[in-house]
C-alpha cells in the first residue's frame, strides 16, 4: 500500500511527503503477563528535555515556524480518532506540547460529517514544559473558547512518566499522545498506567517517532566523527521499532491493537537548517550518555559533505524556482532529505461489551478447503 500526501510548509524546499509503509496488525492481550516494573536504568534526561522545550519557545515565532511536522502528525492522529463513531466526554492529551491535537480538532475538514459535530467535550493537556504548553494560549483558536469544535481545555504541567500519580483510575474516555512518547524512559510502565486511567472499552491513540527516523543524519554524524575523531558518540536518541510496539501494548493488557507506520520526508537546503529546526522543535539530543557541548565545527562540516554525498537529491523544478525566489543557498543543486518515521498505535482497554474473538476451533468453514477450491469449504 502506497499513499502520498503533500503539505506546503512555508520555509521548506519541498512539501512533506507521506509514505505509508505498513498496514494494520492486530493481536490480543496476555493476561498472564507480569506488570511492568520501575525502570532499572534511565536512557533520557527528562530535566534536559524540559529545558530544551523551554528554550525552544524563547523565540515564539521560530518555534511556530517549525510546527509543520507536529501539526501534520496531530492531524493524522485526529483523523484516526474520527474513525471511531462515538463522542468523548473527558480526554487526556499526554505530552501535548503547544496543544497541537486541540488545534487539529478545530479543522472541520477532518470531520466525517458536515456540519461537523464536536468530538471531545473536555481535553486535559499535559506537558513537561510550562512555556511550551502555554505558548499559544492567547492566540486563535484558543483565544476564542466559544469555537464550536474546540473542547474545554485545561493545561497541566507534569511529567507524563508518572501520570498515574496525578489522575484517578477509570477516569478518561480516551487518552491521546502525539509526538512525545519517544522521550519516555519506561514505556512499558507508562502504557500500563495509561490502561489503568482509561474507562472500560476506551481507546488509547498515539503517534511517536520510531524505527529509522533521521537515519540520514545519524549515519552522516557517525561517519564524520569516526573520520575526524576516531570514535562516535550518541547524537540521535535510540527509538522503539514498530515490531516492539504491538508486544508492549499486549503486555499492558490492551485489546484490539492496531499499529501502522508513516514516513514523513522533509527536504532541507543543508544539514544546518535541519539541526536548527530540530532545536526549535525542542527535539534536541537528551540521551544521558551524550557528549556535552556543541558538535565541533570540523565534524559538522564533514557531516554536511557526507550527508550531501550519500543522501542528497537533485532539486526539482519547483524547488529550484523556490530557491531562486529566496535567500537559500543549495550546493550543487542538491537538497537533503530527512526521514521522520512515525509509529501510530491504537489499543483498547478491555470492557464487558467489547467484541471478542471466537474460541479456537469453533470455526465451521475450512480456509484450506476454500483455497483449494473445494465446494462449500465445510469442515
Amino acid at each position: 500500500m502506497f499513499t502520498l500526501t503533500r503539505i506546503k510548509p512555508n520555509h521548506c524546499l519541498r512539501p512533506l511527503s507521506y509514505r505509508c509503509l505498513a498496514t494494520a496488525t492486530s493481536g490480543s492481550s496476555n493476561p498472564s503477563a507480569a506488570p511492568p516494573r520501575n525502570p532499572i536504568f534511565q536512557v533520557f534526561n527528562r530535566n534536559t528535555k524540559r529545558l530544551q522545550r523551554d528554550r525552544s519557545v524563547l523565540s515564539p515565532d521560530s518555534s511556530r515556524r517549525v510546527d509543520y511536522l507536529k501539526d501534520a502528525v496531530a492531524e493524522r492522529l485526529v483523523g484516526r480518532l474520527m474513525d471511531i463513531k462515538r463522542t468523548f466526554s473527558t480526554v487526556l492529551d499526554l505530552g501535548a506540547g503547544a496543544c497541537h491535537i486541540a488545534k487539529a480538532l478545530t479543522n472541520d475538514t477532518l470531520y466525517p460529517t458536515y456540519p461537523p459535530e464536536k468530538k471531545i467535550t473536555e481535553l486535559l493537556c499535559t506537558d513537561l514544559s510550562h512555556s511550551l504548553l502555554y505558548r499559544d494560549s492567547d492566540l486563535p483558536p484558543f483565544a476564542n473558547p466559544t469555537h464550536p469544535l474546540l473542547p474545554t481545555i485545561s493545561r497541566h504541567v507534569l511529567d507524563e512518566e508518572d501520570i498515574s500519580k496525578h489522575f484517578p483510575e477509570n477516569h478518561f474516555s480516551a487518552i491521546l499522545s502525539s509526538f512525545s512518547l519517544h522521550w519516555v524512559n519506561n514505556l512499558p510502565s507508562l502504557l500500563s498506567q495509561i490502561n489503568s486511567l482509561l474507562l472500560p472499552d476506551s481507546p488509547f491513540i498515539a503517534a511517536m517517532l520510531g524505527g529509522d527516523s533521521l537515519f540520514e543524519l545519524r549515519t552522516s554524524l557517525q561517519l564524520a566523527e569516526q573520520e575526524r575523531r576516531g570514535g562516535v558518540s550518541p547524537r540521535v536518541s535510540p527509538l522503539a521499532d514498530v515490531k516492539d510496539m504491538g508486544g508492549l501494548l499486549q503486555s499492558a493488557k490492551f485489546k484490539m491493537l492496531t499499529v501502522d507506520v508513516d514516513d514523513i520526508v522533509v527536504m532541507y537546503p543543508d544539514i544546518f537548517a535541519l539541526m536548527v529546526d530540530l532545536q526549535h522543535m525542542g527535539e534536541g539530543n537528551a540521551v544521558l550518555g551524550r557528549e556535552k557541548g556543541a558538535v565541533s565545527r570540523d565534524v559538522l562540516m564533514a557531516a554536511e559533505g557526507i550527508y550531501r554525498e550519500l543522501h542528497g537529491e537533485e532539486a526539482g523544478k519547483e524547488e529550484m524556482e523556490e530557491i531562486a525566489n529566496s535567500e537559500m543557498k543549495v550546493k550543487g543543486g542538491k537538497v537533503l532529505p530527512a526521514t521522520f518515521r512515525l509509529i501510530y498505535m491504537i489499543g483498547w482497554k478491555e470492557g464487558p461489551d467489547q467484541p471478542k474473538p471466537l474460541e479456537r476451533g469453533s470455526g465451521e468453514v475450512s480456509i484450506k478447503s476454500i483455497l483449494e477450491g473445494e465446494d462449500g469449504g465445510k469442515k
